[in-house]
């Protein structure tokens, strides 16, 4: 699967090396939601909202699906969050959505090589 571009909360889409470090900070994190089989259910989404509020980078365990099956999960928590999704590995999602005191943003690297 193609990455697609990250964006932040201006729109702005992160470079590979911006992505690079998000994957680096996600590294040792847990999974803090889990999807169940019923799907992305308003709990969830509601869950997911305080969630990214808190942490802003988070991981979310999926059910084991096809990569179809990924991929609407994945644009259905981006369109119900403005979350943008960082990496898959597996049954696990990353997502990112910069808070208004977000300690992640002014950490990020310029993206100039």
């Amino acid at each position: 699967m193609i990455a697609p571009p990250i964006r932040t909360s201006t729109g702005m889409a992160l470079t590979s090396k911006q992505r690079q470090f998000l994957r680096g900070l996600a590294h040792h994190k847990q999974p803090v939601v889990m999807i169940g089989s019923a799907g992305l259910t308003e709990r969830v989404v509601a869950e997911l909202e305080q969630t990214l509020a808190v942490h802003e980078l988070i991981k979310i365990r999926i059910p084991a699906s096809s990569s179809e099956e990924k991929q609407l999960l994945h644009d259905a928590i981006h369109s119900a969050t403005s979350a943008e999704w960082v990496q898959t590995i597996g049954r696990v999602m990353v997502f990112f959505r910069a808070n208004e005191t977000s300690r992640i943003m002014p950490r990020l690297p310029d993206g100039k090589k």
